[in-house]
Protein backbone atom coordinates (compact mmCIF):
# COMPACT_ATOMS: atom_id res chain seq x y z
CA UNK A 1 0.00 0.00 0.00
CA UNK A 2 2.94 2.36 0.62
CA UNK A 3 6.48 2.34 -0.71
CA UNK A 4 9.48 1.71 1.50
CA UNK A 5 10.74 5.22 0.65
CA UNK A 6 7.47 6.68 2.00
CA UNK A 7 7.83 4.66 5.22
CA UNK A 8 11.45 5.70 5.81
CA UNK A 9 10.66 9.34 4.92
CA UNK A 10 7.81 9.34 7.46
CA UNK A 11 10.12 8.09 10.24
CA UNK A 12 12.89 10.52 9.25
CA UNK A 13 10.42 13.44 9.39
CA UNK A 14 9.09 12.26 12.75
CA UNK A 15 12.65 11.99 14.10
CA UNK A 16 13.51 15.50 12.89
CA UNK A 17 10.36 16.83 14.56
CA UNK A 18 10.76 15.10 17.94
CA UNK A 19 14.46 14.38 18.49
CA UNK A 20 15.43 18.02 19.29
CA UNK A 21 13.18 17.65 22.38
CA UNK A 22 14.21 14.16 23.53
CA UNK A 23 17.83 13.88 22.26
CA UNK A 24 17.44 10.13 21.75
CA UNK A 25 19.16 9.79 18.35
CA UNK A 26 22.76 11.01 18.54
CA UNK A 27 23.89 10.40 14.93
CA UNK A 28 21.71 9.79 11.90
CA UNK A 29 22.26 8.04 8.57
CA UNK A 30 19.08 9.35 6.92
CA UNK A 31 20.58 9.70 3.42
CA UNK A 32 21.90 6.14 3.40
CA UNK A 33 18.59 4.90 4.83
CA UNK A 34 16.63 6.55 1.98
CA UNK A 35 19.00 5.03 -0.59
CA UNK A 36 18.47 1.60 1.00
CA UNK A 37 14.69 2.19 0.90
CA UNK A 38 14.93 2.88 -2.85
CA UNK A 39 16.74 -0.44 -3.31
CA UNK A 40 13.95 -2.21 -1.39
CA UNK A 41 11.30 -0.64 -3.66
CA UNK A 42 13.34 -1.71 -6.71
CA UNK A 43 13.52 -5.28 -5.38
CA UNK A 44 9.74 -5.29 -4.77
CA UNK A 45 9.00 -3.96 -8.27
CA UNK A 46 11.11 -6.72 -9.81
CA UNK A 47 8.77 -9.07 -7.98
CA UNK A 48 10.63 -12.26 -6.98
CA UNK A 49 7.45 -13.23 -5.10
CA UNK A 50 6.16 -12.30 -1.66
CA UNK A 51 6.69 -15.73 -0.09
CA UNK A 52 10.33 -15.79 -1.18
CA UNK A 53 10.93 -12.25 0.10
CA UNK A 54 9.20 -12.90 3.41
CA UNK A 55 11.36 -15.93 4.07
CA UNK A 56 14.64 -14.37 2.95
CA UNK A 57 14.05 -10.83 4.28
CA UNK A 58 11.57 -11.04 7.20
CA UNK A 59 12.24 -7.39 8.16
CA UNK A 60 12.42 -5.98 4.62
CA UNK A 61 12.32 -2.18 4.67
CA UNK A 62 11.63 -1.85 8.42
CA UNK A 63 13.25 1.29 9.94
CA UNK A 64 15.25 0.50 13.08
CA UNK A 65 17.55 2.31 15.51
CA UNK A 66 20.62 0.93 17.25
CA UNK A 67 22.08 1.71 20.68
CA UNK A 68 25.34 3.62 20.14
CA UNK A 69 27.26 1.02 22.17
CA UNK A 70 26.83 -1.38 19.20
CA UNK A 71 28.99 -1.13 16.09
CA UNK A 72 26.99 0.14 13.10
CA UNK A 73 29.28 0.70 10.12
CA UNK A 74 30.16 4.39 9.67
CA UNK A 75 28.53 5.46 12.93
CA UNK A 76 30.23 6.56 16.19
CA UNK A 77 30.81 3.88 18.83
CA UNK A 78 31.84 5.78 21.97
CA UNK A 79 29.44 4.47 24.66
CA UNK A 80 29.46 8.05 25.93
CA UNK A 81 33.18 7.98 26.78
CA UNK A 82 34.92 11.29 25.97
CA UNK A 83 38.25 9.70 25.06
CA UNK A 84 36.44 7.57 22.41
CA UNK A 85 34.66 10.52 20.79
CA UNK A 86 36.57 10.00 17.54
CA UNK A 87 35.90 6.26 17.32
CA UNK A 88 33.84 5.28 14.26
CA UNK A 89 32.67 1.71 13.67
CA UNK A 90 34.27 0.03 10.67
CA UNK A 91 32.01 -3.03 10.80
CA UNK A 92 28.63 -4.13 12.16
CA UNK A 93 27.94 -5.90 15.46
CA UNK A 94 26.65 -9.45 14.86
CA UNK A 95 23.02 -8.60 15.70
CA UNK A 96 23.14 -5.42 13.58
CA UNK A 97 24.51 -7.42 10.66
CA UNK A 98 21.74 -10.02 11.06
CA UNK A 99 19.03 -7.35 11.15
CA UNK A 100 20.46 -5.68 8.03
CA UNK A 101 20.64 -9.03 6.24
CA UNK A 102 16.97 -9.55 7.16
CA UNK A 103 16.20 -6.29 5.31
CA UNK A 104 15.99 -3.80 8.21
CA UNK A 105 17.11 -0.21 7.54
CA UNK A 106 19.01 1.55 10.38
CA UNK A 107 18.16 5.25 10.80
CA UNK A 108 21.08 5.91 13.17
CA UNK A 109 22.42 5.32 16.67
CA UNK A 110 20.91 6.29 20.01
CA UNK A 111 22.19 7.61 23.33
CA UNK A 112 23.24 5.54 26.35
CA UNK A 113 24.77 6.15 29.76
CA UNK A 114 28.57 6.38 30.11
CA UNK A 115 29.92 2.87 29.48
CA UNK A 116 26.32 1.55 29.73
CA UNK A 117 26.50 1.28 33.51
CA UNK A 118 23.86 3.67 34.83
CA UNK A 119 20.11 4.01 34.57
CA UNK A 120 20.02 7.59 33.27
CA UNK A 121 21.21 8.02 29.67
CA UNK A 122 23.44 11.05 29.99
CA UNK A 123 27.12 11.51 29.16
CA UNK A 124 29.76 14.13 28.31
CA UNK A 125 29.73 13.26 24.59
CA UNK A 126 26.04 13.63 23.69
CA UNK A 127 24.36 15.15 26.74
CA UNK A 128 21.13 13.94 28.27
CA UNK A 129 18.15 12.05 26.85
CA UNK A 130 14.64 13.08 27.95
CA UNK A 131 11.50 11.02 28.45
CA UNK A 132 8.86 11.81 25.77
CA UNK A 133 6.05 11.58 28.34
CA UNK A 134 7.69 14.29 30.48
CA UNK A 135 10.90 15.98 29.33
CA UNK A 136 11.87 16.63 32.97
CA UNK A 137 12.16 12.89 33.57
CA UNK A 138 14.73 10.26 32.66
CA UNK A 139 14.44 7.91 29.70
CA UNK A 140 16.27 5.25 31.69
CA UNK A 141 19.52 3.52 30.91
CA UNK A 142 21.60 2.32 29.53
CA UNK A 143 19.45 1.86 26.36
CA UNK A 144 17.61 5.12 27.13
CA UNK A 145 17.95 6.64 23.67
CA UNK A 146 16.24 3.55 22.25
CA UNK A 147 13.43 3.76 24.79
CA UNK A 148 12.74 7.42 24.04
CA UNK A 149 12.78 7.24 20.22
CA UNK A 150 10.58 4.14 20.21
CA UNK A 151 8.07 5.69 22.62
CA UNK A 152 7.99 8.87 20.52
CA UNK A 153 7.20 6.78 17.39
CA UNK A 154 10.50 7.67 15.67
CA UNK A 155 11.53 4.04 15.08
CA UNK A 156 9.89 0.62 14.87
CA UNK A 157 12.52 -1.65 16.43
CA UNK A 158 15.42 -0.93 18.77
CA UNK A 159 18.60 -2.88 19.46
CA UNK A 160 19.34 -2.85 23.20
CA UNK A 161 21.66 -4.59 25.64
CA UNK A 162 21.07 -5.43 29.28
CA UNK A 163 23.43 -6.39 32.14
CA UNK A 164 21.38 -4.89 34.99
CA UNK A 165 18.11 -3.94 33.33
CA UNK A 166 19.39 -1.74 30.50
CA UNK A 167 16.66 -2.96 28.10
CA UNK A 168 13.85 -3.31 30.61
CA UNK A 169 14.21 -0.05 32.60
CA UNK A 170 14.09 2.23 29.52
CA UNK A 171 11.27 0.10 28.09
CA UNK A 172 9.37 0.51 31.38
CA UNK A 173 10.02 4.26 31.79
CA UNK A 174 9.00 4.90 28.16
CA UNK A 175 6.00 2.58 28.00
CA UNK A 176 7.28 0.14 25.35
CA UNK A 177 8.11 -3.56 25.21
CA UNK A 178 11.59 -4.92 25.84
CA UNK A 179 12.86 -8.48 26.04
CA UNK A 180 15.96 -9.76 27.84
CA UNK A 181 16.43 -13.22 26.34
CA UNK A 182 17.74 -16.28 28.15
CA UNK A 183 21.48 -15.70 28.61
CA UNK A 184 23.83 -16.94 25.90
CA UNK A 185 21.35 -17.22 23.02
CA UNK A 186 21.74 -13.85 21.23
CA UNK A 187 25.40 -12.95 20.48
CA UNK A 188 26.86 -9.88 22.22
CA UNK A 189 29.79 -9.40 19.80
CA UNK A 190 30.49 -5.96 18.44
CA UNK A 191 29.44 -3.80 21.38
CA UNK A 192 31.58 -1.65 23.64
CA UNK A 193 32.08 -2.39 26.40
CA UNK A 194 31.58 -6.10 25.85
CA UNK A 195 31.37 -8.56 28.72
CA UNK A 196 34.42 -10.50 29.83
CA UNK A 197 34.92 -13.26 32.36
CA UNK A 198 31.90 -14.05 34.50
CA UNK A 199 29.88 -11.16 32.99
CA UNK A 200 29.54 -13.00 29.67
CA UNK A 201 26.87 -15.03 31.52
CA UNK A 202 24.97 -11.87 32.53
CA UNK A 203 25.04 -9.52 29.51
CA UNK A 204 22.16 -9.97 27.05
CA UNK A 205 21.33 -8.34 23.72
CA UNK A 206 17.66 -8.10 22.84
CA UNK A 207 14.82 -6.29 21.06
CA UNK A 208 12.80 -3.24 22.11
CA UNK A 209 9.62 -2.16 20.31
CA UNK A 210 6.19 -0.55 20.65
CA UNK A 211 4.17 -3.66 19.81
CA UNK A 212 4.41 -7.03 21.55
CA UNK A 213 3.99 -8.99 18.30
CA UNK A 214 7.26 -7.49 16.97
CA UNK A 215 9.42 -8.96 19.76
CA UNK A 216 9.39 -12.54 18.49
CA UNK A 217 10.29 -11.99 14.79
CA UNK A 218 13.12 -9.62 15.80
CA UNK A 219 14.36 -12.06 18.46
CA UNK A 220 14.43 -14.82 15.81
CA UNK A 221 16.65 -12.69 13.56
CA UNK A 222 18.92 -11.57 16.40
CA UNK A 223 19.39 -15.11 17.71
CA UNK A 224 20.17 -16.62 14.28
CA UNK A 225 20.94 -20.35 14.61
CA UNK A 226 20.77 -20.00 18.42
CA UNK A 227 17.01 -19.52 18.13
CA UNK A 228 16.60 -23.31 18.15
CA UNK A 229 17.35 -23.26 21.89
CA UNK A 230 14.21 -21.18 22.43
CA UNK A 231 10.81 -22.81 21.99
CA UNK A 232 9.33 -20.09 19.80
CA UNK A 233 7.44 -22.55 17.57
CA UNK A 234 5.63 -24.13 20.52
CA UNK A 235 2.00 -23.09 20.90
CA UNK A 236 1.33 -21.51 24.30
CA UNK A 237 -2.00 -22.14 26.03
CA UNK A 238 -2.26 -19.32 28.55
CA UNK A 239 -4.75 -21.31 30.66
CA UNK A 240 -2.03 -23.91 31.27
CA UNK A 241 0.58 -21.44 32.54
CA UNK A 242 1.27 -21.52 36.27
CA UNK A 243 1.30 -17.85 37.25
CA UNK A 244 3.18 -16.60 40.32
CA UNK A 245 3.11 -13.08 41.68
CA UNK A 246 5.49 -11.13 43.92
CA UNK A 247 4.64 -7.50 44.78
CA UNK A 248 8.08 -6.38 45.95
CA UNK A 249 11.54 -7.63 46.89
CA UNK A 250 10.69 -8.12 50.56
CA UNK A 251 11.90 -4.72 51.76
CA UNK A 252 15.57 -4.15 50.93
CA UNK A 253 17.02 -1.19 52.84
CA UNK A 254 18.92 -0.12 49.68
CA UNK A 255 15.86 0.14 47.44
CA UNK A 256 12.77 2.40 47.35
CA UNK A 257 9.40 0.90 48.31
CA UNK A 258 7.23 0.10 45.27
CA UNK A 259 4.85 2.93 44.25
CA UNK A 260 1.16 2.39 44.99
CA UNK A 261 0.17 2.84 41.34
CA UNK A 262 2.67 0.19 40.19
CA UNK A 263 1.28 -2.23 42.79
CA UNK A 264 -2.26 -1.35 41.69
CA UNK A 265 -1.41 -2.05 38.04
CA UNK A 266 0.07 -5.43 39.00
CA UNK A 267 -3.06 -6.22 41.05
CA UNK A 268 -5.23 -5.48 37.99
CA UNK A 269 -3.15 -7.93 35.94
CA UNK A 270 -3.67 -10.64 38.57
CA UNK A 271 -7.42 -9.96 38.68
CA UNK A 272 -7.64 -10.00 34.89
CA UNK A 273 -5.74 -13.29 34.55
CA UNK A 274 -7.88 -14.93 37.23
CA UNK A 275 -11.15 -13.49 35.92
CA UNK A 276 -10.63 -13.98 32.18
CA UNK A 277 -8.42 -17.07 32.00
CA UNK A 278 -9.73 -18.80 35.10
CA UNK A 279 -6.19 -19.41 36.36
CA UNK A 280 -5.05 -19.23 39.98
CA UNK A 281 -2.23 -16.69 40.42
CA UNK A 282 -0.12 -17.90 43.33
CA UNK A 283 1.43 -15.31 45.64
CA UNK A 284 5.04 -16.11 46.48
CA UNK A 285 7.59 -14.56 48.84
CA UNK A 286 11.13 -15.44 47.81
CA UNK A 287 13.23 -14.34 50.77
CA UNK A 288 16.57 -14.02 48.93
CA UNK A 289 15.15 -11.40 46.54
CA UNK A 290 15.57 -8.92 49.41
CA UNK A 291 19.33 -9.13 48.75
CA UNK A 292 19.03 -8.59 44.98
CA UNK A 293 21.41 -5.63 44.83
CA UNK A 294 24.08 -7.27 46.99
CA UNK A 295 23.82 -10.55 45.01
CA UNK A 296 24.05 -8.71 41.65
CA UNK A 297 27.11 -6.71 42.80
CA UNK A 298 28.93 -9.72 44.22
CA UNK A 299 28.25 -11.91 41.19
CA UNK A 300 29.26 -9.12 38.76
CA UNK A 301 32.66 -8.85 40.46
CA UNK A 302 33.25 -12.58 41.04
CA UNK A 303 35.80 -14.76 39.23
CA UNK A 304 34.67 -17.00 36.37
CA UNK A 305 35.02 -20.81 36.34
CA UNK A 306 38.62 -20.45 35.04
CA UNK A 307 39.49 -18.16 37.94
CA UNK A 308 39.64 -15.07 35.71
CA UNK A 309 38.98 -11.81 37.58
CA UNK A 310 36.10 -9.62 36.40
CA UNK A 311 37.29 -6.62 34.40
CA UNK A 312 37.57 -3.49 36.54
CA UNK A 313 35.21 -0.66 35.59
CA UNK A 314 38.04 1.83 36.20
CA UNK A 315 40.07 0.05 33.47
CA UNK A 316 37.15 0.42 31.07
CA UNK A 317 36.87 4.13 31.88
CA UNK A 318 40.48 4.50 30.80
CA UNK A 319 39.69 2.56 27.57
CA UNK A 320 43.06 0.86 27.02
CA UNK A 321 44.88 3.91 28.39
CA UNK A 322 45.72 4.54 32.04
CA UNK A 323 43.12 3.21 34.51
CA UNK A 324 41.07 5.99 36.06
CA UNK A 325 41.54 6.81 39.76
CA UNK A 326 37.97 7.36 40.99
CA UNK A 327 38.89 9.49 44.05
CA UNK A 328 40.99 11.83 41.90
CA UNK A 329 38.17 12.00 39.31
CA UNK A 330 35.72 12.85 42.11
CA UNK A 331 37.92 15.80 43.16
CA UNK A 332 38.07 16.95 39.53
CA UNK A 333 34.30 16.46 39.14
CA UNK A 334 33.61 18.69 42.16
CA UNK A 335 35.36 21.59 40.39
CA UNK A 336 33.89 20.78 36.96
CA UNK A 337 37.14 19.37 35.52
CA UNK A 338 36.33 15.66 35.05
CA UNK A 339 35.44 14.25 31.63
CA UNK A 340 33.40 11.52 33.38
CA UNK A 341 29.88 11.54 34.77
CA UNK A 342 29.30 11.35 38.54
CA UNK A 343 27.57 7.91 38.37
CA UNK A 344 30.59 6.43 36.56
CA UNK A 345 32.97 7.85 39.19
CA UNK A 346 30.72 6.57 41.99
CA UNK A 347 30.64 3.10 40.45
CA UNK A 348 34.45 3.10 40.33
CA UNK A 349 34.55 3.94 44.06
CA UNK A 350 31.93 1.26 44.90
CA UNK A 351 33.96 -1.31 43.00
CA UNK A 352 37.04 -0.54 45.11
CA UNK A 353 34.97 -0.96 48.31
CA UNK A 354 33.55 -4.30 47.10
CA UNK A 355 37.09 -5.68 46.91
CA UNK A 356 37.54 -5.12 50.66
CA UNK A 357 35.13 -7.89 51.70
CA UNK A 358 36.01 -11.12 49.82
CA UNK A 359 34.37 -13.49 52.34
CA UNK A 360 31.10 -11.51 52.33
CA UNK A 361 31.12 -11.54 48.54
CA UNK A 362 31.65 -15.30 48.43
CA UNK A 363 28.57 -15.79 50.65
CA UNK A 364 26.49 -13.59 48.36
CA UNK A 365 27.64 -15.46 45.23
CA UNK A 366 26.62 -18.70 46.91
CA UNK A 367 23.25 -17.15 47.82
CA UNK A 368 22.82 -16.12 44.17
CA UNK A 369 23.43 -19.68 42.94
CA UNK A 370 20.94 -21.04 45.45
CA UNK A 371 18.37 -18.39 44.40
CA UNK A 372 18.86 -19.44 40.78
CA UNK A 373 18.06 -23.07 41.65
CA UNK A 374 15.03 -21.94 43.68
CA UNK A 375 13.70 -19.82 40.76
CA UNK A 376 14.22 -22.53 38.14
CA UNK A 377 12.42 -25.03 40.41
CA UNK A 378 9.56 -22.61 41.11
CA UNK A 379 8.97 -21.66 37.47
CA UNK A 380 9.65 -25.05 35.87
CA UNK A 381 8.57 -25.73 32.28
CA UNK A 382 5.28 -23.80 32.48
CA UNK A 383 5.64 -21.00 35.05
CA UNK A 384 5.61 -17.20 34.69
CA UNK A 385 6.40 -14.79 37.55
CA UNK A 386 4.83 -11.31 37.68
CA UNK A 387 7.26 -8.86 39.30
CA UNK A 388 7.59 -5.04 39.34
CA UNK A 389 9.85 -3.56 36.65
CA UNK A 390 11.15 -0.85 39.00
CA UNK A 391 10.04 0.56 42.36
CA UNK A 392 9.01 3.94 40.83
CA UNK A 393 7.77 5.37 37.56
CA UNK A 394 10.29 7.42 35.53
CA UNK A 395 12.18 9.59 38.07
CA UNK A 396 13.11 13.23 37.49
CA UNK A 397 16.54 13.95 35.99
CA UNK A 398 19.47 13.43 38.40
CA UNK A 399 17.28 11.89 41.12
CA UNK A 400 18.56 8.31 40.52
CA UNK A 401 21.75 9.50 42.28
CA UNK A 402 19.71 9.51 45.52
CA UNK A 403 18.46 5.93 44.96
CA UNK A 404 21.27 4.32 42.94
CA UNK A 405 20.33 0.70 43.70
CA UNK A 406 16.71 0.71 42.46
CA UNK A 407 17.89 -1.15 39.34
CA UNK A 408 18.07 -4.27 41.55
CA UNK A 409 14.49 -5.09 40.48
CA UNK A 410 15.78 -5.81 36.98
CA UNK A 411 19.46 -6.61 37.68
CA UNK A 412 18.75 -9.74 39.72
CA UNK A 413 17.41 -11.56 36.64
CA UNK A 414 20.66 -10.93 34.73
CA UNK A 415 22.73 -12.83 37.27
CA UNK A 416 20.04 -15.56 37.38
CA UNK A 417 20.16 -15.84 33.54
CA UNK A 418 16.35 -15.91 33.18
CA UNK A 419 14.33 -14.56 30.23
CA UNK A 420 12.23 -11.49 31.06
CA UNK A 421 9.76 -9.44 29.02
CA UNK A 422 8.92 -5.91 30.14
CA UNK A 423 5.28 -5.15 29.33
CA UNK A 424 3.62 -1.69 29.48
CA UNK A 425 0.34 -1.31 31.41
CA UNK A 426 -1.00 2.13 30.52
CA UNK A 427 -0.20 5.42 32.26
CA UNK A 428 -0.17 6.61 35.88
CA UNK A 429 -2.21 9.56 37.22
CA UNK A 430 0.82 11.75 36.31
CA UNK A 431 0.75 10.46 32.73
CA UNK A 432 3.87 8.29 33.15
CA UNK A 433 4.10 4.70 31.89
CA UNK A 434 3.33 1.78 34.21
CA UNK A 435 4.46 -1.78 33.51
CA UNK A 436 5.41 -5.23 34.74
CA UNK A 437 8.16 -7.81 34.29
CA UNK A 438 7.19 -11.29 33.09
CA UNK A 439 9.83 -13.86 34.09
CA UNK A 440 10.19 -17.53 33.04
CA UNK A 441 12.71 -20.32 33.56
CA UNK A 442 15.69 -20.53 31.17
CA UNK A 443 14.84 -21.10 27.48
CA UNK A 444 11.13 -20.48 28.11
CA UNK A 445 11.12 -17.08 26.40
CA UNK A 446 8.05 -18.22 24.42
CA UNK A 447 5.95 -18.09 27.61
CA UNK A 448 6.76 -14.47 28.56
CA UNK A 449 6.33 -13.32 24.94
CA UNK A 450 2.91 -14.98 24.75
CA UNK A 451 1.77 -13.39 28.03
CA UNK A 452 3.05 -9.97 26.81
CA UNK A 453 0.92 -10.27 23.65
CA UNK A 454 -2.11 -11.16 25.78
CA UNK A 455 -1.59 -8.28 28.25
CA UNK A 456 -1.14 -5.82 25.38
CA UNK A 457 -4.65 -6.67 24.15
CA UNK A 458 -6.05 -6.51 27.69
CA UNK A 459 -4.37 -3.28 28.85
CA UNK A 460 -3.77 -1.37 25.61
CA UNK A 461 0.04 -1.58 25.38
CA UNK A 462 1.95 1.48 24.17
CA UNK A 463 0.22 4.87 24.45
CA UNK A 464 1.33 7.74 22.21
CA UNK A 465 2.99 10.46 24.39
CA UNK A 466 0.90 13.64 24.60
CA UNK A 467 -2.26 11.78 23.66
CA UNK A 468 -3.96 12.30 27.03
Amino acid sequence: QVTCVEVVEAYVERMKEVNPLINGLVKDRFEEALQEAQQVDKLLSEGPGDDYLEEKFPLLGVPITVKEAFSLHGMPNTSGLVNRRNVTATSDATVVSRLKQAGAIPLGVTNCSELCMWYESSNKVYGRTNNPYDLQRIAGGSSGGEGSVLAAACSIIGVGSDVGGSIRMPAFFNGVFGHKPTTGVVPNDGQFPNAQGVRTSFLCTGPMCRYAEDLEPVLRVMAGPGVNQLKLNEEVLLENIKFHCMDHDGGSVFVSPVDKEILQAQKKVVEHLEGELGVQVRRVAIHKMKYSFQIWSAMMSSKDSDGQEAQMFTDLLGDHGKPVWPLWELMKWLVGMSSHTFPAIALGLTEKLMKLNPSGNAKLVSMGRSLQEEMEALLGPDGVLLYPSHPTTAPRHHSPICMPFNFAYTGIFNVLGLPVTQCPLGLSSEGLPLGIQLVAASYNDHLTLAVARYLEKAFGGWVLPGKV
